[in-house]
């Protein structure tokens, strides 16, 4: 009863920060200093004048008051119409079916692999403290914080591409062309979240419950996979839910390095062509984006930790 009245007021408190990105998102398009009516003649290739800037207006229902242009946005959002595109004239939700995908795939699969390296490598460091194998995490965190996204992917490009001709270099048609885009992504994550979970399985050494479990003579696996690991995951859950969003628009450079179709290029596309309609959609993808990271980081710590459903917030 408890988890249920907990998601119930997560779910709750997405409504308002929807709708304000949504009012965010919408409202850019009356902040440009370009007027969306010579934007979308300019990406027709329309020389703008009196007339053809007048049926533009009245055709995009510019000319109308702003809240009910924006009430009308909304109405289309809610069957997911997300308008046409100035550029292309195709309907962007067709756009974004054909590249959201892709994008979606390399965050989650760049987030699987950060999580998956991440765990054994601070395990490994925090149990071997001050020794070698502390010291290569150590490393390995520091390069990973350290190296730019750009220049790690041409390194892997050369290297595992050019020379070794291990991984396709461009595309995304096989699982083989997301190897190296997801280590890209994945190799700064793995940095932050070693040296996350290494930090608080040091902490967890120090509980009380831990000195009783080492009391009672259990083993070091299943001290660190019953205990230990409970307790230290849940910073590394509350980053990894602030950087699912981070991981979404982060895959703009990623993906024009492996000329990956994705939203990536297609919204530095969009912002080139002052594809308003586009720009509004991205940005409200990567608000919603970062609002399921979070509550799935609140799930996941409440599942962790029971205790947590029964904390109410403050100003709950």
């Amino acid at each position: 009863m408890q988890m249920t009245l907990f998601l119930l007021k997560r779910f709750a408190a997405m409504v308002p920060v929807l709708l304000g990105a949504t009012f965010v998102s919408f409202l850019l398009l009356h902040l440009s200093p370009v007027d969306p009516a010579k934007a979308y003649l300019s990406a027709s290739g329309i020389t703008p004048t009196e007339d053809t800037l007048n049926a533009v207006r009245t055709q995009l229902g510019l000319n109308r008051p702003f809240w009910s242009q924006f009430g009308h946005w909304l109405w289309q959002l809610g069957s997911l119409d997300f308008g046409t595109s100035f550029f292309s004239k195709l309907p962007v939700t067709r756009e974004l079916a054909a590249r959201l995908p892709i994008t979606i795939i390399l965050a989650i699969s760049s987030l699987a692999i950060a999580i998956l390296v991440s765990i054994p490598l601070g395990i490994a460091s925090a149990l071997h403290k001050n020794r070698l194998i502390d010291h290569i995490c150590r490393l390995l965190a520091f390069l990973g914080a350290s190296l730019p996204q750009f220049w790690l992917a041409y390194l892997l490009i050369y290297f595992l591409s050019v020379k070794m001709d291990w991984f396709p270099l461009q595309g995304a048609d096989t699982w083989q062309h997301y190897v190296l885009p997801s280590c890209t992504l994945a190799f700064a994550l793995i940095a932050t979240y070693s040296r996350l979970l290494r930090t608080g399985l040091l902490e967890a050494q120090e509980q009380p419950f831990i000195m009783y479990a080492k009391a009672r003579g259990l083993g070091s696996f299943v001290l660190v996979a019953r205990h230990m690991l409970r307790y230290a995951i849940r910073p590394v859950v509350i980053a990894a839910g602030m950087n699912l969003g981070k991981l979404f628009a982060g895959t703009v450079i990623v993906e024009q390095i492996f000329a990956m179709p994705g939203m990536g290029g297609f919204f530095l596309d969009s912002v080139y062509h002052r594809d308003y309609p586009v720009i509004q959609s991205y940005v409200l993808i990567m608000a919603v984006v970062f609002v399921i990271g979070n509550l799935a980081a609140d799930v996941v710590q409440a599942y962790l930790d029971p205790r947590i459903a029964q904390m109410p917030r403050k100003g709950e």
